[in-house]
């Protein structure tokens, strides 16, 4: 059985580029779209979904206030993973605080919904399978959740350098260079050219080509 999906962004071209994302997952179906705060709490009162993709910024109430409002007593129960088009931390939190399980900044690839999906899917089948579970499996359950890409992590690359990496491009809101990287994360271009590679490779990241004099230029974002 497939799980549901709410769909709410206040743009229809994201909420059908979404749609699409969501279809290529296997066990899971679109089962609501909404482009506004009222539409999404009346999604959720008549489809009863499994999950809903919340966008916080929306034309009527924020995502933020949709979340309140589906955690109230007497609500159906929905998990939430929160959109944001901002590298906003304290809304970021907010929600997280809120009861969201985990987030993505827009634009995001394919590849990163599918993780989270994928993840999301783990932890309802292992949650609804068993009468108990110990504090350990819960916190691994919820950490493959909100953790940087390490699935077929190549040999001889560790998983704290690759969150490194990954938080170095995620904070700095643009595109950067091997170099640039390098510097900033404290390691030396030939490891943060093997990490970026991988994470590349694994469509996690945006590459780009920067055009001079000589050689183009590679250039690294954080979606």
């Amino acid at each position: 059985m497939n799980l549901g999906v709410v769909i709410v962004d206040d743009d229809f071209r994201v909420t059908a580029l979404h749609r699409a994302y969501v279809e290529r997952v296997e066990g899971f179906e679109v089962v609501a779209e909404a482009n506004s705060g009222a539409a999404a709490l009346e999604a959720v009162e008549a489809t009863g979904p499994d999950l809903m993709l919340l966008d916080i910024y929306l034309p009527d109430i924020s995502g933020l206030e949709v979340l309140r409002r589906i955690r109230q007593p007497g609500r159906p129960q929905v998990d939430v993973v929160v959109i944001t088009a901002a590298r906003d931390a304290a809304s970021v939190r907010t929600s997280i605080q809120g009861g969201s399980l985990s987030y993505l900044v827009k634009p995001f690839t394919f590849a990163r919904l599918r993780e989270v999906l994928d993840a999301y899917r783990v932890m309802r089948s292992r949650l609804t399978s068993v009468a108990e579970i110990t504090q350990s499996e819960g916190d691994e359950l919820y950490a493959a959740l909100r953790s940087p890409p390490q699935r077929d992590l190549p040999k001889g690359h560790s998983p704290q350098t690759l969150g490194l990496i990954v938080e170095t491009l995620r904070a700095a809101g643009e595109d950067l260079s091997c170099e640039e990287v390098a510097r900033r994360a404290g390691i030396s271009r030939a490891t943060a050219q093997r990490y970026l590679s991988h994470l590349a490779r694994i469509g996690r990241i945006e590459l780009s080509l920067r055009y001079g004099s000589g050689r183009p230029e590679h250039r690294f974002r954080w979606p």
